[in-house]
């Protein structure tokens, strides 16, 4: 009997370590992004191997959601790269808690060409990942840096002004944001000082995010590393965001993950038209926005559908 447990023990063991992490750092515009590269156990010195880019839903860290991929693909054989953004988590920047999509495409970009540099990494097989809201900042990225051989969206989170105006309440509601926007870059670009709000919480009905699941969730998105900050200044980026514009542009067929459940089918579905047939599509039964996040099934299916994309596009 202690036998059997004992290698049960083993067994447990080995597939919560069938990883392993290093902490790197590398620079974006002048700036110090810190990151984790997840690299498979069983790799050998001297031994390369395809290499992706994670990255995740807006306002989050590299220890949410990018993690939880970055494990899964690290089990299947990839060196994955998450970092924070600039302004998030442990990098540089002044201006911080600013959901930027330039910026963040800028990152993406610096990301992608450090990782090519990376002596565990195959330059020739680097591919990209985005999750949400940063699905259209890897997009984007695709069509930026030719070291991607192509990008695997899961839950994309795809929005043009047209689309974010219906999202958040219509026009004047928008205008109201592109004002507290306008102010908050004011003040900034005054005194230095950042005007901010929670990004989500339970209880704080003022928060961006209120009652809104995995973030508001200590056994899931709200960890101890989340910044759970919101810079209003953000709203003038995000709410102008075309994320459909990379579709006329795209150098090779990408993948989209997702359901008729999640946050923004819409989205997806007017990228696809957009991109002429160069949108590979698995879709979920019941898979919710959140559930893509965390939950064991639905990433366990988004991991092996990336993987399978990926071999088939960077052969």
């Amino acid at each position: 009997m202690k036998t059997i447990f004992a290698i049960l023990l083993v067994s447990l063991f080995s597939q919560a370590q069938a990883y392993e992490t290093k902490t790197v750092q590398f620079m974006s515009q002048g700036e110090k992004l810190v990151g984790t590269l997840f690299l498979p156990s069983e790799i050998e010195k001297g031994q390369k191997v395809p290499a992706v880019v994670v990255t995740g839903a807006w306002t989050t860290v590299k220890e949410q959601m990018p993690k939880t991929y970055a494990i899964e693909l690290a089990n299947r054989g990839y060196a994955a790269l998450t970092f924070d953004f600039r302004g998030w988590g442990e990098s540089g920047g002044k201006n911080r808690y600013l959901e930027d999509p330039e910026r963040k495409t800028e990152d993406i970009v610096a990301a992608v060409n450090y990782l090519s540099t990376r002596p565990e990494v195959l330059p020739n097989k680097l591919t990209g990942l985005g999750v949400c809201a940063s699905s259209g900042y890897m997009a984007e990225a695709f069509t930026r840096n030719d070291k991607l051989k192509t990008v695997a969206l899961v839950a994309p989170w795809l929005h043009d002004k047209e689309i974010a105006t219906k999202v958040y309440g219509g026009e004047e509601s928008v205008k109201g944001l592109l004002d507290a926007a306008l102010k908050a870059e004011s003040r900034f670009k005054k005194t230095g000082s950042l005007t901010t709000a929670v990004a989500a919480s339970s209880t704080d009905k003022n928060s961006i995010m209120f009652k809104v699941p995995y973030y508001t969730e200590k056994d899931r998105g709200l960890i101890k590393e989340y910044d759970n900050k919101f810079n209003v200044a953000s709203w003038s980026g995000w709410l102008n965001y075309d994320a459909l514009a990379s579709a006329s542009k795209l150098r090779g067929k990408v993948l989209f993950v997702g359901s008729d459940a999640m946050a923004l089918p819409q989205g997806a579905a007017a990228y696809e038209k957009l991109a002429k047939g160069k949108v590979e599509k698995l879709w979920l039964d019941n898979v919710t926005q959140f559930d893509f996040y965390d939950k064991k099934e639905a990433v366990t299916a988004s991991a092996d559908a990336v993987v399978k994309h990926f071999k088939a596009q960077s052969k």
